[in-house]
């Protein structure tokens, strides 16, 4: 997004930042709209993830989607709005998945929640893929990039607090920190030859750390 001129709005770092581009005139109001949003949204993922910010189009993305450029438009009026839409959804999913890992935390054993916290981050590897190169392009990426890791790491101390109720505030946030450091790992090892074995290498570590974590909190 070399292209994108930031405002002064864009660049807080607030709530604002992460609410929906879709305003109330285009917002899909019927579950085949928001098919259709969800959809062109996966095609843009994985455009910008393979090409690039500047170098992907809306025409691929469209193509990709089995959208007519048309209603790309209709629900998002440049690149730039796509490309906050990704930001948006990412954030919701990330929030949705550690939200509900943490409703079940008190009972999950460690390993558990190591394959729990393991499955989420791949299931956002493409996403997480596309974010960077989104993050990388914006004039205004290093606020965004804070804002969703703000978010982030509420969620995870979170899930940290519900897993382990005798940690303090600190301590949760400090192990959430931590293990979200670990975690940006993961979609890393995918791209190995011995990503199978790796992934147990990885649910191995992180149920580890996370019972060595809570028992010294």
């Amino acid at each position: 997004m070399s292209s994108q001129k930031s405002t002064s709005a864009d660049t807080a770092v607030t709530g604002a930042a992460a609410t929906d581009v879709l305003d109330a005139g285009r917002a899909p109001k019927r579950a085949r709209g928001r098919m259709r949003v969800a959809a062109l949204l996966d095609a843009a993922t994985l455009v910008f993830a393979e090409k690039g910010y500047d170098a992907a189009t809306m025409t691929e993305i469209a193509a990709r989607s089995s959208t007519a450029i048309g209603s790309l438009y209709r629900f998002f009026p440049s690149k730039e709005a796509l490309a906050e839409g990704l930001l948006h959804r990412y954030g919701e999913r990330a929030s949705a998945g550690l939200d509900a890992i943490a409703a079940r935390a008190h009972d999950m054993t460690a390993a558990q929640m190591a394959d729990a916290l393991l499955d989420l981050m791949m299931a956002l590897k493409s996403e997480r893929t596309a974010l960077k190169v989104l993050m990388d392009a914006r004039v205004d990426g290093a606020n965004r990039r804070r804002y969703l890791l703000g978010v982030i790491r509420g969620r995870m101390a979170g899930v940290l607090s519900a897993h382990a109720p005798g940690l303090s505030a600190d301590r949760a946030d400090l192990l959430s920190i931590m293990l979200l450091h670990l975690m940006k790992t993961i979609p890393e090892l995918a791209e190995e030859a011995e990503a199978a074995a790796l992934f147990q290498e990885m649910r191995l570590v992180l149920s580890a750390y996370l019972t060595a974590a809570v028992a010294g909190g």
